[in-house]
Protein backbone atom coordinates (compact mmCIF):
# COMPACT_ATOMS: atom_id res chain seq x y z
CA UNK A 1 0.00 0.00 0.00
CA UNK A 2 1.43 3.60 -0.56
CA UNK A 3 0.00 6.81 0.51
CA UNK A 4 -0.24 9.02 -2.05
CA UNK A 5 -1.16 11.85 -0.39
CA UNK A 6 -2.29 13.49 2.62
CA UNK A 7 -4.54 16.58 3.74
CA UNK A 8 -4.71 17.43 7.26
CA UNK A 9 -6.85 20.15 9.02
CA UNK A 10 -7.01 21.33 12.63
CA UNK A 11 -5.24 17.89 13.92
CA UNK A 12 -2.94 18.59 17.07
CA UNK A 13 -0.24 21.90 15.97
CA UNK A 14 -0.60 21.21 12.32
CA UNK A 15 -3.49 24.08 11.41
CA UNK A 16 -3.05 22.94 7.73
CA UNK A 17 -1.36 20.93 5.26
CA UNK A 18 -1.64 19.45 2.06
CA UNK A 19 1.37 16.83 1.17
CA UNK A 20 2.47 14.21 -1.26
CA UNK A 21 4.66 11.56 -1.12
CA UNK A 22 7.01 9.66 -2.65
CA UNK A 23 6.09 5.65 -3.18
CA UNK A 24 9.49 5.03 -1.51
CA UNK A 25 11.52 7.13 1.37
CA UNK A 26 9.67 10.45 2.84
CA UNK A 27 12.46 11.96 5.17
CA UNK A 28 10.71 14.37 7.89
CA UNK A 29 13.93 17.03 9.62
CA UNK A 30 13.05 19.32 12.56
CA UNK A 31 13.81 19.98 16.47
CA UNK A 32 11.44 17.65 19.06
CA UNK A 33 8.09 19.86 19.14
CA UNK A 34 7.55 20.74 15.77
CA UNK A 35 5.11 18.67 14.39
CA UNK A 36 7.00 15.57 12.94
CA UNK A 37 4.99 12.79 14.86
CA UNK A 38 1.88 14.73 14.64
CA UNK A 39 1.94 13.63 10.84
CA UNK A 40 3.11 10.39 11.68
CA UNK A 41 0.41 10.06 14.25
CA UNK A 42 -2.28 11.72 11.60
CA UNK A 43 -0.93 8.55 8.76
CA UNK A 44 -1.27 5.80 12.03
CA UNK A 45 -5.08 7.82 12.70
CA UNK A 46 -6.12 6.82 9.30
CA UNK A 47 -4.75 3.28 9.01
CA UNK A 48 -6.23 2.49 13.02
CA UNK A 49 -9.46 4.84 13.48
CA UNK A 50 -7.84 6.52 16.32
CA UNK A 51 -4.75 8.18 17.56
CA UNK A 52 -1.50 6.23 18.79
CA UNK A 53 -1.19 8.31 21.73
CA UNK A 54 -5.07 8.11 23.23
CA UNK A 55 -8.68 7.11 22.08
CA UNK A 56 -10.58 10.48 22.89
CA UNK A 57 -10.86 11.49 19.55
CA UNK A 58 -11.41 15.39 20.55
CA UNK A 59 -7.76 15.23 22.04
CA UNK A 60 -6.78 15.88 18.33
CA UNK A 61 -8.06 18.82 17.72
CA UNK A 62 -5.80 21.59 17.84
CA UNK A 63 -5.98 23.91 20.87
CA UNK A 64 -9.15 26.22 19.83
CA UNK A 65 -10.61 25.07 16.52
CA UNK A 66 -14.16 23.72 16.61
CA UNK A 67 -13.23 20.21 14.21
CA UNK A 68 -10.11 18.03 13.00
CA UNK A 69 -10.50 16.30 9.17
CA UNK A 70 -7.68 13.76 7.87
CA UNK A 71 -7.80 12.90 4.28
CA UNK A 72 -5.55 9.90 2.72
CA UNK A 73 -5.10 8.59 -1.01
CA UNK A 74 -3.92 5.32 -1.49
CA UNK A 75 -2.96 3.06 -4.01
CA UNK A 76 -2.78 -0.33 -3.65
CA UNK A 77 0.45 -2.93 -4.53
CA UNK A 78 -1.43 -3.38 -7.98
CA UNK A 79 -0.72 0.32 -8.93
CA UNK A 80 -4.24 0.46 -10.34
CA UNK A 81 -6.67 -0.15 -7.34
CA UNK A 82 -6.98 3.40 -5.00
CA UNK A 83 -8.55 4.45 -1.87
CA UNK A 84 -9.87 7.40 -0.06
CA UNK A 85 -10.31 7.65 3.06
CA UNK A 86 -11.29 10.40 5.24
CA UNK A 87 -11.40 10.59 9.43
CA UNK A 88 -13.60 14.04 11.00
CA UNK A 89 -14.99 15.15 13.88
CA UNK A 90 -16.54 17.97 14.92
CA UNK A 91 -16.57 18.93 18.51
CA UNK A 92 -19.70 17.56 20.74
CA UNK A 93 -20.09 15.36 17.33
CA UNK A 94 -19.31 11.77 16.96
CA UNK A 95 -16.28 10.64 14.56
CA UNK A 96 -17.17 9.75 11.36
CA UNK A 97 -14.95 7.32 9.64
CA UNK A 98 -15.23 6.85 5.62
CA UNK A 99 -13.87 4.89 2.87
CA UNK A 100 -14.50 6.44 -0.77
CA UNK A 101 -17.11 8.47 0.68
CA UNK A 102 -19.12 5.39 2.08
CA UNK A 103 -19.66 6.16 5.91
CA UNK A 104 -18.94 2.66 8.24
CA UNK A 105 -20.70 1.17 10.07
CA UNK A 106 -18.36 -0.31 12.32
CA UNK A 107 -14.94 1.19 13.18
CA UNK A 108 -13.02 -2.80 13.18
CA UNK A 109 -14.36 -3.30 9.34
CA UNK A 110 -11.64 -0.69 8.86
CA UNK A 111 -8.55 -2.36 10.57
CA UNK A 112 -6.89 -4.44 8.00
CA UNK A 113 -7.30 -2.11 5.17
CA UNK A 114 -4.45 -0.53 5.61
CA UNK A 115 -1.76 -2.15 7.47
CA UNK A 116 0.82 -0.17 9.08
CA UNK A 117 3.50 -0.98 11.65
CA UNK A 118 5.30 2.15 13.30
CA UNK A 119 8.88 1.96 15.34
CA UNK A 120 8.81 4.97 17.58
CA UNK A 121 10.96 5.93 21.23
CA UNK A 122 7.90 4.61 23.46
CA UNK A 123 8.22 1.09 22.61
CA UNK A 124 10.88 0.59 25.21
CA UNK A 125 7.48 0.15 26.91
CA UNK A 126 7.31 -3.24 25.58
CA UNK A 127 9.91 -3.93 27.36
CA UNK A 128 9.89 -1.83 30.17
CA UNK A 129 6.43 -1.26 30.91
CA UNK A 130 3.43 -3.99 32.18
CA UNK A 131 1.74 -6.73 29.60
CA UNK A 132 -0.80 -5.10 28.83
CA UNK A 133 1.59 -3.28 26.52
CA UNK A 134 3.02 -6.66 25.14
CA UNK A 135 -0.68 -7.79 24.66
CA UNK A 136 -1.87 -4.47 22.50
CA UNK A 137 0.97 -5.33 20.10
CA UNK A 138 -0.65 -8.91 19.86
CA UNK A 139 -3.61 -7.52 19.14
CA UNK A 140 -2.88 -5.06 16.99
CA UNK A 141 -0.70 -7.17 14.41
CA UNK A 142 -3.19 -9.77 14.89
CA UNK A 143 -6.64 -7.80 14.32
CA UNK A 144 -4.85 -6.45 10.87
CA UNK A 145 -4.85 -9.67 8.94
CA UNK A 146 -7.71 -11.27 11.55
CA UNK A 147 -11.06 -10.18 10.97
CA UNK A 148 -12.44 -12.44 13.70
CA UNK A 149 -10.21 -11.58 15.92
CA UNK A 150 -11.30 -8.08 17.13
CA UNK A 151 -14.66 -9.44 17.22
CA UNK A 152 -13.45 -12.35 19.87
CA UNK A 153 -11.88 -9.38 21.92
CA UNK A 154 -14.85 -7.15 22.36
CA UNK A 155 -16.93 -10.66 23.41
CA UNK A 156 -14.43 -12.13 25.92
CA UNK A 157 -13.65 -8.15 27.64
CA UNK A 158 -17.67 -7.56 27.55
CA UNK A 159 -18.18 -11.27 29.63
CA UNK A 160 -15.08 -10.02 31.90
CA UNK A 161 -16.26 -6.95 32.56
CA UNK A 162 -19.62 -8.21 33.53
CA UNK A 163 -18.09 -11.34 35.72
CA UNK A 164 -16.21 -8.40 37.58
CA UNK A 165 -19.52 -6.28 38.07
CA UNK A 166 -20.72 -9.58 39.48
CA UNK A 167 -17.74 -10.16 42.17
CA UNK A 168 -17.49 -6.58 42.95
CA UNK A 169 -21.16 -7.42 44.45
CA UNK A 170 -22.22 -7.05 48.61
CA UNK A 171 -24.42 -9.99 48.67
CA UNK A 172 -23.97 -13.21 47.03
CA UNK A 173 -24.09 -12.92 42.87
CA UNK A 174 -26.42 -15.08 41.09
CA UNK A 175 -24.32 -18.00 40.47
CA UNK A 176 -26.10 -19.24 36.83
CA UNK A 177 -25.52 -15.94 35.86
CA UNK A 178 -21.68 -15.94 37.30
CA UNK A 179 -21.24 -19.59 34.85
CA UNK A 180 -22.85 -17.69 32.02
CA UNK A 181 -19.94 -15.13 31.61
CA UNK A 182 -17.62 -17.55 32.36
CA UNK A 183 -18.86 -19.79 30.16
CA UNK A 184 -18.72 -16.63 27.42
CA UNK A 185 -15.08 -15.83 28.17
CA UNK A 186 -13.78 -19.15 28.44
CA UNK A 187 -15.00 -19.72 24.58
CA UNK A 188 -14.19 -16.58 23.09
CA UNK A 189 -10.71 -16.43 25.67
CA UNK A 190 -9.67 -19.62 23.64
CA UNK A 191 -9.92 -18.93 20.10
CA UNK A 192 -8.11 -15.58 21.00
CA UNK A 193 -5.28 -17.92 22.94
CA UNK A 194 -5.09 -20.05 19.84
CA UNK A 195 -4.87 -16.91 17.13
CA UNK A 196 -2.22 -15.72 19.48
CA UNK A 197 -0.14 -18.51 20.02
CA UNK A 198 -0.19 -19.34 16.88
CA UNK A 199 0.96 -15.73 16.09
CA UNK A 200 4.01 -16.06 18.40
CA UNK A 201 5.07 -19.32 17.19
CA UNK A 202 5.57 -18.25 13.56
CA UNK A 203 6.75 -14.82 14.73
CA UNK A 204 9.52 -15.90 16.70
CA UNK A 205 12.12 -17.09 13.63
CA UNK A 206 11.55 -13.97 12.13
CA UNK A 207 12.05 -11.67 15.09
CA UNK A 208 15.25 -13.79 16.41
CA UNK A 209 16.51 -13.39 12.40
CA UNK A 210 16.01 -9.85 12.82
CA UNK A 211 17.83 -9.11 15.70
CA UNK A 212 20.63 -11.19 14.80
CA UNK A 213 21.08 -8.96 12.00
CA UNK A 214 20.95 -5.74 13.40
CA UNK A 215 23.09 -7.02 16.48
CA UNK A 216 25.47 -8.48 14.75
CA UNK A 217 24.73 -11.66 16.64
CA UNK A 218 26.17 -9.89 19.33
CA UNK A 219 24.02 -11.26 21.88
CA UNK A 220 21.21 -13.96 22.30
CA UNK A 221 17.49 -13.31 22.88
CA UNK A 222 14.07 -14.73 23.32
CA UNK A 223 10.44 -14.26 23.32
CA UNK A 224 8.07 -16.87 25.11
CA UNK A 225 4.12 -16.79 25.40
CA UNK A 226 2.83 -17.01 28.45
CA UNK A 227 -1.14 -17.62 29.35
CA UNK A 228 -3.23 -19.07 31.94
CA UNK A 229 -4.89 -21.21 28.68
CA UNK A 230 -1.46 -23.45 28.77
CA UNK A 231 -2.78 -24.56 32.23
CA UNK A 232 -5.77 -26.43 30.65
CA UNK A 233 -9.14 -25.55 29.63
CA UNK A 234 -9.78 -22.14 30.28
CA UNK A 235 -13.45 -22.40 31.81
CA UNK A 236 -11.64 -24.97 34.77
CA UNK A 237 -8.85 -22.13 35.13
CA UNK A 238 -11.42 -19.17 35.74
CA UNK A 239 -13.74 -21.06 37.62
CA UNK A 240 -10.59 -22.83 39.50
CA UNK A 241 -10.34 -19.66 41.54
CA UNK A 242 -14.17 -18.15 41.98
CA UNK A 243 -13.75 -17.54 45.49
CA UNK A 244 -10.53 -15.59 45.52
CA UNK A 245 -11.61 -13.37 42.45
CA UNK A 246 -14.53 -12.73 44.80
CA UNK A 247 -12.19 -11.57 47.84
CA UNK A 248 -10.59 -9.12 45.57
CA UNK A 249 -13.21 -8.08 43.70
CA UNK A 250 -11.99 -9.08 39.94
CA UNK A 251 -10.69 -11.75 37.90
CA UNK A 252 -7.87 -13.25 38.23
CA UNK A 253 -7.12 -15.49 35.29
CA UNK A 254 -7.93 -15.36 31.76
CA UNK A 255 -6.44 -13.99 28.74
CA UNK A 256 -6.73 -10.82 29.77
CA UNK A 257 -3.59 -11.63 32.13
CA UNK A 258 -1.55 -13.29 29.23
CA UNK A 259 1.95 -11.83 28.21
CA UNK A 260 5.11 -12.20 26.55
CA UNK A 261 8.46 -13.10 28.35
CA UNK A 262 11.08 -11.17 26.75
CA UNK A 263 14.40 -12.27 27.75
CA UNK A 264 18.29 -11.77 26.64
CA UNK A 265 19.90 -15.01 27.72
CA UNK A 266 18.37 -16.73 30.13
CA UNK A 267 17.26 -12.97 31.90
CA UNK A 268 14.12 -10.37 31.33
CA UNK A 269 15.27 -7.90 29.60
CA UNK A 270 13.99 -5.30 31.27
CA UNK A 271 16.53 -6.14 33.99
CA UNK A 272 19.73 -7.12 32.30
CA UNK A 273 19.81 -5.49 28.84
CA UNK A 274 21.15 -2.49 28.43
CA UNK A 275 19.50 1.13 26.57
CA UNK A 276 21.17 0.03 23.14
CA UNK A 277 20.13 -3.62 23.31
CA UNK A 278 16.21 -2.78 24.67
CA UNK A 279 16.12 -0.37 21.61
CA UNK A 280 17.55 -2.69 19.38
CA UNK A 281 14.94 -5.46 20.63
CA UNK A 282 11.55 -3.28 20.35
CA UNK A 283 13.10 -2.16 16.79
CA UNK A 284 13.36 -6.16 16.00
CA UNK A 285 9.84 -7.13 17.57
CA UNK A 286 8.44 -3.92 14.58
CA UNK A 287 10.49 -4.89 11.68
CA UNK A 288 9.71 -8.53 11.81
CA UNK A 289 5.74 -7.40 13.25
CA UNK A 290 6.15 -5.54 9.45
CA UNK A 291 7.59 -8.96 7.37
CA UNK A 292 5.01 -10.43 8.88
CA UNK A 293 2.28 -8.36 7.92
CA UNK A 294 3.77 -8.40 4.22
CA UNK A 295 3.61 -12.21 4.16
CA UNK A 296 0.40 -12.51 5.41
CA UNK A 297 -2.06 -9.92 4.49
CA UNK A 298 -2.29 -10.70 0.93
CA UNK A 299 -0.88 -8.23 -2.03
CA UNK A 300 -0.31 -5.42 0.99
CA UNK A 301 2.88 -3.97 1.73
CA UNK A 302 2.36 -2.52 5.29
CA UNK A 303 3.41 1.35 5.34
CA UNK A 304 6.41 1.72 7.72
CA UNK A 305 6.69 4.82 10.19
CA UNK A 306 9.98 5.06 11.48
CA UNK A 307 9.47 8.09 14.77
CA UNK A 308 12.93 9.15 15.77
CA UNK A 309 14.66 5.60 16.25
CA UNK A 310 18.42 6.06 16.03
CA UNK A 311 19.07 7.49 19.57
CA UNK A 312 20.72 5.06 22.03
CA UNK A 313 22.32 2.82 19.45
CA UNK A 314 26.01 2.32 18.34
CA UNK A 315 27.17 3.17 14.98
CA UNK A 316 27.32 -0.85 14.22
CA UNK A 317 23.49 -0.88 14.73
CA UNK A 318 22.48 1.98 13.21
CA UNK A 319 24.03 0.92 9.79
CA UNK A 320 22.36 -2.54 10.25
CA UNK A 321 18.95 -1.07 10.60
CA UNK A 322 19.96 1.43 7.41
CA UNK A 323 21.41 -1.07 5.44
CA UNK A 324 17.78 -2.76 6.01
CA UNK A 325 15.08 -0.04 5.34
CA UNK A 326 17.38 0.74 2.57
CA UNK A 327 17.02 -2.14 0.86
CA UNK A 328 14.15 -3.81 -1.37
CA UNK A 329 11.96 -5.44 1.22
CA UNK A 330 10.48 -2.28 2.56
CA UNK A 331 7.80 -0.30 0.88
CA UNK A 332 6.56 3.32 1.11
CA UNK A 333 8.43 4.35 4.41
CA UNK A 334 8.24 7.71 6.26
CA UNK A 335 11.02 8.81 8.74
CA UNK A 336 11.59 11.77 11.42
CA UNK A 337 14.68 12.77 13.00
CA UNK A 338 16.68 15.28 14.66
CA UNK A 339 19.84 14.46 13.09
CA UNK A 340 20.46 15.21 9.46
CA UNK A 341 23.28 12.85 8.99
CA UNK A 342 20.93 9.89 9.78
CA UNK A 343 18.86 10.51 6.98
CA UNK A 344 21.26 11.66 4.52
CA UNK A 345 22.63 7.91 4.94
CA UNK A 346 20.12 5.72 4.54
CA UNK A 347 19.25 8.02 1.36
CA UNK A 348 22.89 7.50 0.16
CA UNK A 349 22.34 3.49 1.20
CA UNK A 350 18.86 3.66 -0.78
CA UNK A 351 18.88 3.90 -4.90
CA UNK A 352 15.24 4.92 -4.21
CA UNK A 353 12.92 7.70 -4.78
CA UNK A 354 12.64 9.86 -1.70
CA UNK A 355 11.63 13.40 -0.80
CA UNK A 356 12.61 15.40 2.10
CA UNK A 357 10.65 17.84 4.40
CA UNK A 358 11.61 20.29 6.92
CA UNK A 359 8.91 20.57 9.70
CA UNK A 360 8.79 24.17 11.58
CA UNK A 361 6.03 24.95 14.41
CA UNK A 362 3.54 22.56 12.69
CA UNK A 363 4.17 23.79 8.87
CA UNK A 364 6.10 21.40 6.16
CA UNK A 365 8.28 22.59 3.61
Amino acid sequence: MTLTDISILNYKNITEAELSFSPNINCFIGDNGEGKTNLLDAIYFLSFTHSMFSNIDSQMMRHGSEFFMLKGHYLHDDGETTENICASMKRGVKKQFKRNDKLYKRMAEHIGLIPLIIVSPDDVMLVNGGSEERRRLLDIVISQYDNAYIDYLVRYNKALQQRNALLKMEEEPDVSLMELWEEEMAQNGEEIYRRRNEFVERFIPVFNEIYSRISGSKEKVSLRYVSHCQRGPLIDVIQRDRVRDRAVGYSLHGIHRDDMEMLIGEYPMKREGSQGQTKTYVISLKLAQFDFLKRTISKTTPLLLLDDIFDKLDRQRVESIIGMVSGDAFGQIFITDTNREHLDRILAESRSDYKIFKVNNGEFS
